[in-house]
């Protein structure tokens, strides 16, 4: 891996009554091919009068991708989603021209011990489907390609890669693959990847060229040939990207396009609550006063 560009530190963030880190954006890249945010959730324990409460909020021109490796969240979206997530599976909500969602502790965990870890992702949408119509899909872990390179497991959660493809309806070409080495292995990836790409490392260490690379990192790559590196035992990482889209990509608190005047209207549209509602639910998340 001769050709890391940058590492980005996962960095402490609050999301109102939960802290996460925060991956991207990062002042020095912004985006890594289509994807353009991903905090880091948890690992977090949680007592039976703690619980994940975020109210419903709103997105445009992008899609979402929750990503669990503990615990439970319960989905609803203004479309009439309702879907809980468990380790293993996938959530991939398409904001397109406008959603809200909001995501809980499961009303059956809310009053005992749990936990909670995972990712969350946006990948931002092509120019043409920016104000495409709202979608949701859940994909079952069980759906998820799964299979060894050498003595690593490998999935790949979204896109494609290595002659294989994701059901998750991705509109770009992207890659989101995950790599668990439960003991000391060295990883060759050949020229497999492309675009732009990058590594992450939730746990563990990795070794390249005489470096050791630690959790919390990513590792942005010159280009999206990763070459070869020596995962440690009990290591875990992501790899992720994908072609770059040809436009700019602006955000603005939840929302994501490439016009900043579209920006500006759906910050407008949402103070004014133009957004559609979440059946059931009456709070939601004022768009912060600063930004205003």
């Amino acid at each position: 891996m001769s050709n890391i560009d940058l590492i980005i530190e996962e960095r402490a963030t609050s999301i109102g009554n939960f802290m996460v880190g925060r991956l991207l954006p990062f002042r020095q890249k912004r985006a890594v091919g289509p994807f353009v945010f991903i905090d880091h959730m948890g690992p977090v324990k949680l007592n039976e009068r703690e619980n994940m409460d975020v109210l419903p909020h709103p997105h445009i021109g992008l899609s979402t991708l929750t990503y669990l490796f503990e615990g439970s969240i319960m989905h609803r979206d203004s479309i009439g989603s309702e879907q809980e997530i468990k380790p293993g599976e996938v959530n991939w909500m398409t904001a397109g021209k406008g959603v809200v969602h909001s995501e809980r502790t499961p009303e059956y965990l809310r009053h005992s011990e749990k936990s909670l870890h995972g990712l969350q992702i946006w990948v931002a949408l092509p120019k043409e489907l920016e104000e495409t119509e709202p979608s949701f899909v859940h994909i079952s872990a069980d759906r998820i390609p799964s299979w060894k390179i050498n003595e690593v497991d490998v999935k790949l959660i979204a896109g494609e890669a290595f002659g294989k493809k994701s059901p998750v309806p991705v509109y770009s070409k992207l890659y989101f693959i995950e790599l668990k080495s439960k003991k000391n292995q060295v990883l060759k990836l050949g020229d497999d990847l492309f675009g732009e790409s990058a590594l992450y490392i939730l746990n563990g260490e990795i070794k390249s060229e005489g470096n050791t690379y630690q959790s919390k990192q990513i590792l942005i790559s010159k280009n999206s040939n990763l070459c070869e590196f020596e995962m440690a035992e009990n290591t875990c990482v992501y790899i992720f990207g994908g072609e770059a889209f040809p436009e700019e990509r602006f955000l603005d608190w939840n929302f994501v396009s490439s016009s900043k005047e579209r920006l500006q209207q759906a910050k407008e549209d949402w103070i004014q609550q133009r957004f559609p509602k979440i059946k059931g639910e009456t709070d939601f998340v004022p768009y912060p006063s600063a930004k205003r």
